[in-house]
């Protein structure tokens, strides 16, 4: 299980009730990520032999999920644009993800 996973829900859900308390109430938020072995073990809460190791935050995931606060989706490793924020990228992956981030300066004249 991805702590990563885990402290983005954590994060997600924060966020979720900040926007319910100010009056905005949102549907359930996607969360995305390439670990499909997380994400299989989160949206299905079984125990196995296998996952008997697994802390306390693969538990607040699955609550999480169940409450409908969030949506786990996979995206391809090679196809992730927050690849972007933490690899060095070559110039064609670099412009593919800048253009999905839509990330847009202007310049100052």
């Amino acid at each position: 299980m991805s702590l990563s996973l885990s402290d983005t829900c954590r994060q997600l859900q924060w966020m979720h009730s900040l926007f319910y308390e100010l009056g905005l109430p949102i549907d359930t938020i996607p969360l995305c990520g390439d670990n499909q072995g997380a994400i299989f073990i989160a949206s299905n809460p079984i125990q196995e032999r296998r996952t008997k190791h697994i802390d306390i935050c693969y538990y607040y995931i699955c609550q999480v999920l169940e409450k409908g606060e969030v949506a786990l989706y996979f995206v391809e490793g090679s196809e992730n644009p927050t690849d972007m924020l933490i690899k060095n990228l070559g110039h064609v992956k670099f412009l593919k993800f800048w253009g999905q981030l839509r990330i847009d300066f202007k310049e100052s004249q």
